[in-house]
């Protein structure tokens, strides 16, 4: 893509009401515009993150096992009241009516649809171990929506719902979400920490949170040290393995939010390996068992007779995610993606754009690196070579090819490494392999 076609709408200054990093440079950066309180336009370099995280979301929920559909965002309210969730939600819920005066409403969450959709197809214990899924936008009223995408209004979540037989197949299930959501985080460089979690309005008794470390989180989080050290499930984890062990490992040691927090349980861990921070939640996982079923009559015949179908509920906030990859990788400059989720992987600065030796090399190059499944933005401006620079540090594009005549008479670009600030000097034509080799070692 050309910087020249491309919509980046930087800002100079930072609106006042940005009180957290995330924030300050999703907006500087161009990639969200505010449309009225907790809602955001994503802008085309923002909506390029928001889709890598929810590729990354999608295969891993595929890998687990999970079939992907999609649910509506408008839910009739006659669902709600059937679970007799209607009236106990909250304020947070968007009621609405109809022309026909129906009661309606902008789904804060799946549980009641999912179940009814499910109902209408299953017949026997033959039709369930099933986990189904969608990616789709939700709307919370927030009283004081804040923080940009961490707290908004309107966001998009990836909620997956298992359907068993029984409370130990369903655990199963469970297990399987548990470590879906460790790999999930760990291919976009996030180490998440799962924690003990209050079940609230979704309901069971078994719920996990999984916990970012970052200074400006909203959670107190207390854990052993030790949890930040576990290596995550390999890429090639066999779903249908037993997956205790995993499960095991990473809840084996102390980790709460101050909801959940053990104050004597804290104290009783060896005080080198007490860990006080922080945190963003980034996912939320529940088993209720048959709380919605009994409500709503999802039922199946069995063997020795008929059986309410033991359910869970699983949650990713894909917008919320994005937030959390800036707090966790920005500096002064700007933000710092990991590759698997940056909007471009490599940038191409012209130094000096309308010389043709520059221009020529720079397309030579775009077209090269293209070729090779390498997504580049080219900056073909005529703008000052500084506001090239900080431009292309803003929106942190993990690699950045600089084209400029004096380096071209020694047949050589500079490579500069966003992560780490390093910077090389490399032959022309040795560009496209060395950034092929870099992306695919961070991948």
């Amino acid at each position: 893509m050309r910087l020249s076609a491309f919509y980046l709408p930087l800002l100079k200054e930072t609106p006042g009401d940005a009180q957290i990093v995330s924030h300050r440079l999703m907006l500087r950066a161009g990639m969200l515009r505010q449309q009225a309180a907790g809602i955001y336009a994503w802008l085309p370099l923002g909506h390029r993150v928001l889709r890598k995280i929810e590729a990354i979301v999608r295969e891993e929920q595929n890998r687990a096992g999970a079939v992907e559909l999609l649910m509506p965002t408008i839910q009739p309210a006659s669902l709600w009241h059937e679970s007799g969730r209607y009236d106990a939600y909250g304020p947070e819920m968007l009621r609405i009516t109809d022309r026909h005066d129906r009661e309606m409403l902008y789904g804060p969450t799946n549980e009641e649809m999912i179940t009814e959709i499910f109902r209408g197809g299953v017949r026997s214990y033959k039709d369930v171990g099933k986990t189904l899924y969608h990616i789709q936008w939700k709307f919370r009223d927030e009283v004081r929506p804040r923080f940009g995408v961490m707290r908004g209004r309107e966001f998009l979540m990836k909620d997956a719902y298992s359907f068993d037989l029984d409370a130990a197949s369903s655990r199963k299930s469970y297990l399987k979400m548990f470590t879906a959501y460790l790999r999930t985080y760990h291919r976009m460089g996030l180490r998440a920490i799962p924690m003990k979690a209050d079940t609230g309005p979704i309901g069971g008794d078994l719920s996990h949170e999984f916990i970012v470390l970052a200074d400006t989180g909203e959670s107190e989080v207390f854990a052993h040290r030790s949890l930040t050290e576990l290596a995550p499930p390999p890429a090639d984890i066999d779903f249908d393995s037993d997956l205790e062990p995993i499960f095991n490992a990473w809840t084996g040691q102390y980790a709460a939010t101050d909801e959940m927090h053990d104050a004597a349980a804290f104290e009783a861990i060896p005080e080198a390996d007490r860990l006080s921070a922080r945190g963003i939640e980034v996912g939320h996982i529940f088993y209720f068992g048959t709380k919605y079923s009994k409500a709503m009559n999802l039922a199946v015949d069995a063997p020795d007779g008929q059986r309410f179908v033991e359910m869970g509920s699983y949650g990713i906030g894909v917008s919320r995610l994005m937030g959390a990859l800036i707090e966790a990788y920005h500096d002064e400059y700007g933000c710092k993606w990991p590759v698997s989720v940056a909007p471009f992987h490599c940038g191409i600065i012209n130094l000096k754009a309308g010389d043709a030796s520059t221009d020529e090399t720079c397309k030579t190059l775009y077209r090269t690196l293209e070729d090779q499944g390498i997504e580049v933005l080219y900056d073909d401006t005529g703008d000052r070579a500084g506001e090239k620079f900080a431009r292309m540090d803003l929106i942190c594009l993990p690699f950045a090819v600089t084209v400029g005549p004096r380096g071209l008479k020694e047949g050589k670009v500079e490579l500069k490494t966003r992560a780490t600030g390093e910077k090389d000097e490399i032959p022309v034509d040795k560009v496209a392999a060395i950034v092929s080799d870099r992306i695919r070692s961070a991948l």
